[in-house]
Order: structure tokens, then sequence, then C-alpha cells
């Protein structure tokens, strides 16, 4: 049993040396802010660079400089099937089968992809279920696709709020909605870690009450993968994409990550955009005019994958592979109960009011309120070595990463907090 936390240097130390990922530490990059290393919050939004990556990259270059177009198949990791080296890695990570998942793309142009197959609307099952101020992509991503079908978004777009005064959904209310629509629902689709407040939907229970009213159940998880339990499989999900550059480490702009339910695998008939590396590697170079699809999730692919952009992504998975997601989830708990502990502690030491609005149903994100202070502690903080993300009107949104974030780090980042608020 952990010991009870204190605001201490010692105990952070203490915990630090006691931690069984400590040596994933030294494998990322980190920012110098005068001279010193960061205390790096913005997991949710870009992690940091592995130090393999380079040498990943460094590979392929080498190998287009050395081969040429013979790299694609005499590369030591040939590029024509580079991406499947992610599968098997990755569908550990979400949960999944490795014929389940691929990589390609990015996150919202998947969605568009995968919405051609599973969101296909009728006269009387025509609405798609989401949560209140879903991330801006997913709203601009599934007013369009509404629109492209002929149908009204302010009708066919349904969202779940929050109650009033409220900062977070409660599930009960989730399921209620999807029953009271009923057979008019054909999707859910909503972020299975909600960006802004950090909340972790119960993805199971939505997705096992939807698929019971005959609705098509997926999940956008940018903010899920790499941070939380998922079983996609096991919880019967129908599709669900995410990006890599996240909780994933695979660097800006990477390629995205895609599960589609083996029940709908090496069907030639179901509606799906279609391009030549989705078809048979045993028939794709003889160019026949008739697709013939691979008998997994790669079927969805379109074109040769990106191999510069895949490359960062599978060293960062050779990593997921060595710690193992139950050791990363374990700390994970533990470093963000701590810095929880440090907020509350530091508040009762300052005037400010702290207030957390991420639920105890969470990843390793907590959003806090910082009452009675304004964008001027942001700019503090960021001068002062910590980077952390900011919301509108004073939301600082803080995710300590288990594999490159101490137990020092939550502690300096109270006190660096309470001297940037004592010094107004």
């Amino acid at each position: 049993m952990t010991k009870p936390f204190e605001n201490t240097r010692e105990f952070a130390l203490e915990m630090d040396k006691n931690d069984p990922l400590r040596a994933y530490r030294d494998q990322f990059n980190y920012p110098r802010v005068k001279g010193k290393q960061v205390i790096y919050f913005t997991g949710n939004s870009l992690g940091l660079q592995p130090k393999i990556a380079g040498d990943y990259v460094n590979e392929i270059m080498q190998d287009w400089a050395n081969l040429a177009v013979e790299g694609h198949f005499y590369a030591e990791k040939p590029w024509w099937d580079y991406h499947e080296r992610l599968a098997k890695p990755l569908a550990k990570v979400v949960g999944a089968s490795p014929g389940e998942v691929t990589v390609m793309n990015t996150l919202t142009v998947n969605l568009h992809l995968l919405m051609v197959s599973f969101y296909r609307p009728t006269k009387h099952r025509f609405k798609i279920l989401c949560e209140e101020k879903a991330f801006p992509s997913d709203q601009y991503m599934l007013k369009s696709q509404v629109k492209y079908h002929g149908l009204d978004p302010e009708n066919a777009i349904v969202e779940v709020r929050k109650r009033e005064g409220e900062h977070f959904w409660r599930t009960g209310d989730i399921l209620s909605k999807i029953e009271e629509l009923g057979e008019e629902l054909a999707l859910v689709l909503m972020g299975g870690v909600n960006y802004y407040n950090g909340q972790v939907l119960d993805m199971a229970a939505i997705t096992t009450t939807a698929k019971s009213q005959g609705a098509v159940v997926g999940w956008d998880l940018a903010h899920a993968a790499g941070n939380v339990p998922l079983q996609l499989s096991e919880w019967g999900v129908d599709f669900a994409a995410w990006c890599s550059y996240k909780y994933m480490n695979s660097g800006p702009g990477s390629a995205s990550g895609v599960f589609i339910n083996k029940k709908y695998h090496g069907l030639k008939e179901i509606p799906r955009f279609e391009g030549w590396w989705g078809t048979k590697k045993e028939t794709r170079f003889l160019m026949q005019p008739e697709f013939d699809p691979i008998p997994t999730a790669d079927a969805w692919q379109l074109s040769n994958p990106p191999v510069l952009a895949v490359a960062p992504y599978l060293a960062a998975l050779q990593l997921f592979e060595e710690a193992g997601m139950p050791a990363l989830l374990a700390k994970q708990k533990l470093l963000t109960s701590y810095l929880e502990f440090i907020l509350k502690e530091i508040d009762k030491q300052v005037e400010s009011t702290f207030e957390i609005i991420t639920p105890e149903d969470r990843g390793c994100q907590l959003s806090v309120f910082l009452h009675g202070e304004g964008r001027e502690i942001f700019e503090y903080l960021m001068q002062n070595g910590v980077i952390v993300d900011w919301r509108e009107p004073n939301v600082i949104r803080l995710a300590p990463v288990p594999f490159y974030c101490s137990y020092d780090d939550m502690f300096r980042f109270g006190q660096i907090l309470k001297a940037g608020i004592l010094s107004k």
C-alpha cells in the first residue's frame, strides 16, 4: 500500500527512486527554458520526442539514399509493408486483434473515410449522437457529412449536454438519450476522453446501450489511445480512430491509427472509398481492374504508407512494448493523484481557489479552473520552465504523462505555481 502523500521534495524523490518506469524518463528529448529541462505537462497536445525516433527516420533516409526505389522491397524494414510492424504492439494499446488495426492518413481524414462505411442514414434512422462541444474538427466533420447526405445538422446531430452547473457528463444521461432516440439513432460518435475536461466516458456501457438500439458505434480516441485502458474488441465497438502525436509520442501531425471490428473484414460489398493499398498484397502489383480487399483493417487503406511519418510511431511503440500498458496505467493513476494532492496543498497556502473540473473517471489529465487568476499565471509558468496548456477563460490543462513526468516534477510545479501567485 502506498504511504500517504507528502508535499515535500524528499517524498517526491523517494517516489521517483521506487518508480519501476523511472528509466524511461531519460529516453525522451526535452525543451529547455533558461538552460534547464522543462516540466512538461502538454503530452495531451504533443508528446515528447523519443530519442530513438531519429534513428528510425534516419534508417529510412539512408535506405532511400542507398537503395532508392528498391527500398520498397529490399530495405531492412521494407517500405511496402512497413505499417504492418505497428499492428501487433498497437493492438495491445487499444485492446484489439492485430488485424483490426492499421495506420494511415491523419485523424479527421480517417473519420471521414470511416463515415463512408459506417454512417448510412435512412429515412427513419439518420441521427448522430455526440457530446456537446466536441473537439471542433469532429464537429466540422460531422456537420459536413450530414450535409453531404442532404440532411440538416440541426435535426440530424444530437448533442448530449452536461447538467446545469456541472463540468462533466453523467453516464446515465448519455444512456437515456440513446434510448430516447431509439430507432432514429444511426450512429454514436464521441470522444472517448474529452479534450477539455479530461473525462473518460464509459465507453463500454455507451457502446452496449447503443448497439442494443441498433446503432453503429465509433470512438474518437485522440486523447484516449496510450492514455487509458481500452478494450475495443471486447466492447463490440464498430470503428475508432486516433491521432498518434499526443500520448503515443509519434511526432507532429504523424499518421493516425484506425480500428475496424473484424466482423466487417473481407466484405467486398461494404461501402468504402478504395485505393490500391487496400487490395490483397498477392495481387496488388498485377494491376487488376477489380478491388480485392485485404481481409483485415488494411482494406481501408488508400495509398502506400508515408513511411517517414510512420517511423517515429514505430519507435514510440517499441517503448510501449517494453514498458507495457499495465505498468504505464498504474503509474499514470498514482502520478495524477499526486498532482491532484499537490494542487490542493498549494490551494490551502494561497488566496486563489483551484477547481479541478476533471472527474474521477480520468486518464492523466487534470483540467483546473484558476479562479481569481488570469493568463498572467500561465505566462509565469511558461517563463519559469513549466509547459502547460491554457484554455479560456482561465483553465490550465495538466497532463502528467507516466513515460517522462516524475513525482519531483509534480512537487516542483507546485512550488513554481505558488511563487507565481504570490508574486502578483
